[in-house]
């Protein structure tokens, strides 16, 4: 006679609750870090590139032209002769730093054109010109 075993042999069981909270958690923490990122400036709609690269320097300091011309040096509104001055403080304070251009699709490239020479006369070696993939 054959002796049975009544042990069950279990199957292994997988916890999907525990494992929907940590994905719940990590998107939360991903969307509110994007929304931080992108409060820290002016609100511009930037042309779009297929090679655009986000730097990724300590110090990036922003410089925004608006559709009607307005410049913005990290949400403060200024003229050129201003931008002369902040960008020549900020290259003191640290020579590495990075200046962003963000200008708007629709700002005239005079405009444009205007802040890349001020950035240039007040001795900015690294310049960059933000862009969006397409």
């Amino acid at each position: 006679m054959r002796r049975r075993d009544f042990r069950e042999k279990r199957q292994p069981l997988v916890m999907i609750i525990p494992m929907i909270d940590i994905m719940l958690f990590l998107l939360v923490f991903f969307m509110m870090s994007t929304i931080y990122m992108q409060t820290n400036t002016i609100a511009v709609s930037l042309p779009k590139t297929s090679s655009a690269a986000q730097e990724t320097r300590p110090k990036i300091l922003a410089i925004t032209v608006t559709a009607h011309g307005e410049i913005f040096f990290d949400k403060e509104s200024i003229t050129n002769e201003q931008l002369i001055e902040k960008v020549r403080a900020a290259i003191q304070s640290d020579n590495d730093t990075v200046f962003v251009l963000r200008g708007d699709k629709d700002a005239r490239y005079e405009s444009v054109a205007a802040v890349l020479d001020t950035l240039k006369q007040s001795g900015a070696r690294r310049v960059s010109i933000a862009t969006e993939i397409k």
